[in-house]
């Protein structure tokens, strides 16, 4: 098949039906089912039915061969400590992970298939890989253009820049702002970035204000048959519900449509137009068990569906959950069908074999086998797909410690009696910095106007969620550069910073908010660092609720309003309500600005040199009375979620898996990383 990625190309209902498989190129494989007798050892393959074990021998069907990975977030070295092991049939453990290996493995699983398609139902890229995600994500896309990937279905993390960044960036291969800075780095052959090979869809995600998809909702793939016959396979593509109000992919401009109804649409509008043969490939999903090639008790919102979606879908396959299953889950009828997810960070590559039958293009559900296998490291790596891995390695080490401005003194999370440190005020600087900018042209989700804001609140050790504010700058010994790798970990976790209209009355109460009763009555402290151009102060024997006078907070010298509307500067994350500041959740005219990693980094470089502030911009009244105990509370900085093995966990999933508010939702006790 030859991809068109023209924007009319991408749009037109009609191309999105209509893309053909041809000749006997890359993507055009002899498929038997011999292959089979390779993956008993790794696992028991799902079986549709007891016909399905003498498969290989039915030549009168047609093989397809779907080989699928999610999540793999540009992890292309793989996974570490704790996840790069994983769990199999009789408990066996591999060792897995990076493209490397992947590639050598989608080589020998590939090996005399005549029908193969190669595809991700989502977050390939994005999330919290520096190797890739310092370079725009660009070294994913390299490297899964040299696996051949056919296509994508959009993942939340897929929308963390903006809609036009991947349909523009990572799609058409558009460089901005600066090229070799921010976009269009030199890849492993020394090219600029050119953008991917392959396409992405999603059916349910869709602008607010017109109702029209972002991207194609579903394509059809054509496989070959007896006597050159093309026969169609068509593909739904469904992003998880929310993903407008995820804290990465947060977008005001954008909304997702119910899953099972969309499934339930677009497997109708395939049939009529004769495509028998139907997956469903969702970025959404569920539990069941920690076995990669089984499934048990599962539970989860792609699991609810695929009881419930529509039975002319013949296969299911899901990511976003970072789970690992592969099972046979009845449909509406009672017909087994695969369901099945390839865990996350490239452990996993699922293979579902199917055998249709060359007359009517219906897939014969009886003979479906699913098999996942491990992307175990003891096989010789592949290696072009090693020198593109080594190659962003050795490029990211280069990039961390190159340096991007200076800094006049260290700016450390010590805080003093008032909750202030110096970093907590640069990052409260450079958040009102980031939201009197207005968002980069190539951020196209904003559906209300730019006005700049007039004030900065960032958490600094919230009750619940993460800390807004991760690491120090303080310079080595004889230097006073400020280096990349330090301001790209300092804030954040890749939300956008977020301005929004809140009246008076909200700041008052967010500032209240920073006090609360803890376990034995003790007074808990959970600190906001505020700009600059913000003066407060709070009676430390005042009781919760009661502890700031509005006549005592001051925004460029005049006093704070409870009637009047301003404009707050403040990360998606805190406006979501996951970080504990319940005042802030019910903003008006959400203007999105740019994720919080990067738009520090533009901050450092455009300031040039950092000098430290004087810690003064909050103060404590009545701090010596004997009822304040000398003391402004109890400030407790939230532990940091770690694996296993002991390894903190990232900070994107760190932030997500303690959140507050409609995240701290548990589906059987877990929950989803996101």
């Amino acid at each position: 098949m030859t991809t068109t990625r023209s924007a009319s190309a991408r749009n037109s209902l009609a191309q999105q039906s209509s893309s053909h498989r041809e000749g006997t190129g890359r993507r055009a494989f002899l498929t038997t089912m011999g292959g089979l007798a390779t993956t008993v050892a790794l696992g028991v393959p799902a079986y549709a039915s007891d016909a399905a074990r003498d498969a290989a021998t039915a030549h009168e069907y047609v093989d397809v061969q779907l080989l699928n990975i999610t999540d793999l977030h540009g992890y292309l070295q793989g996974p570490t400590g704790s996840d790069a092991v994983i769990v199999g049939n009789g408990g066996k453990k591999y060792t897995v992970g990076g493209v490397a290996a992947m590639g050598a493995h989608l080589e020998r699983l590939r090996d005399g298939r005549r029908n193969s398609l190669f595809f991700a139902p989502g977050d390939l890229f994005s999330g919290w890989e520096f190797d890739a995600a310092a370079f725009s994500d660009e070294p994913t896309v390299e490297a899964l253009n040299r696996m051949k990937l056919d296509f994508a279905t959009a993942g939340n993390h897929e929308f963390d820049k903006s809609p036009a960044n991947l349909t523009e960036h990572m799609l058409d291969g558009r460089t901005y702002p600066v090229v070799g800075q921010d976009t269009g780095f030199r890849d492993s052959t020394g090219r600029r970035f050119r953008g991917a090979d392959f396409p992405y869809y999603s059916a349910n995600v869709v602008r607010t204000r017109s109702g029209r998809t972002v991207l194609p909702p579903v394509h059809v793939e054509w496989v070959r048959g007896p006597g050159g016959r093309r026969i169609p396979i068509g593909f739904i593509h469904l992003t998880a519900i929310g993903t407008e109000l995820f804290p990465n992919s947060f977008h005001p401009g954008l909304k997702t449509l119910d899953e099972i109804a969309t499934a339930d649409r677009y497997a109708k509008l395939l049939k009529q137009r004769g495509v028998n043969a139907i997956v469903l490939s969702m970025h959404d999903g569920a539990v069941a068990g920690a076995d990669f090639n089984s499934g048990s008790d599962p539970s989860g919102p792609a699991y609810d569906l695929a009881l419930k979606v529509s039975p002319d879908i013949d296969a299911i396959v899901t990511g976003h959950w970072h789970c690992r299953f592969n099972m046979m889950v009845p449909d509406p009828n009672g017909v087994p069908r695969p369901f099945v997810e390839a865990g996350f960070h490239g452990q996993v590559i699922n293979e579902i074999n199917l055998r249709l039958d060359p007359r009517t293009g219906k897939v014969v559900r009886e003979l479906t086998v699913s098999t996942s296998h491990p992307n175990s490291r003891d096989i010789a790596p592949h290696r072009e797909l090693k020198q593109i891995a080594d190659y962003w390695a050795g490029q990211a080490a280069e990039r961390e410690r190159s340096r991007i401005g200076r800094q006049r003194g260290p700016f450390t999370r010590v805080r003093n009696a008032a909750g202030q440190s110096t970093m907590g005020d640069l990052a409260a600087d450079w958040a009102l910095w980031a939201a009197r900018r207005p968002a980069p042209s190539h951020d196209d989700s904003n559906v209300h106007r730019f006005v700049p804001a007039q004030l900065a609140l960032v958490p600094l050790a919230p009750t619940v969620g993460q800390s807004f504010v991760r690491g120090d700058l303080v310079p080595a010994a004889g230097s006073d550069a400020v280096t990349f790798g330090q301001a790209w970990r300092a804030v954040g976790y890749g939300c956008p910073t977020v301005c929004v209209k809140v009246t008076g009355q909200q700041i008052h109460d967010a500032l209240e908010q920073q006090w609360s009763t803890g376990s034995g009555g003790v007074l808990r402290f959970a600190p906001l660092a505020v700009s600059g151009n913000v003066r407060y102060s709070f009676d430390a024997s005042g009781a919760v609720g009661d502890r700031v006078d509005p006549a005592d907070v001051r925004i460029d010298g005049a006093p704070l309003r409870l009637d009047r509307e301003y404009r707050l500067a403040t990360a998606s994350y805190t406006l979501l309500g996951m970080d504990g500041y319940p005042a802030l959740t019910t903003y008006r005219e959400a203007y999105r600005h740019q994720r919080d990693f990067e738009s520090f980094i533009a901050f450092v470089r455009g300031q040039q040199v950092l000098t430290p502030s004087a810690r003064d911009r909050v103060t404590a009244k009545n701090a010596t009375a004997r009822s304040a105990g000398a003391q402004a509370g109890k400030v407790v900085d939230p532990p940091v979620p770690v694996r296993e093995d002991g390894q903190a966990l990232p900070p994107s999933v760190a932030a997500i898996v303690t959140a507050g508010g409609p995240h701290a939702v548990r589906h059987g006790g877990f929950r989803p990383p996101c």
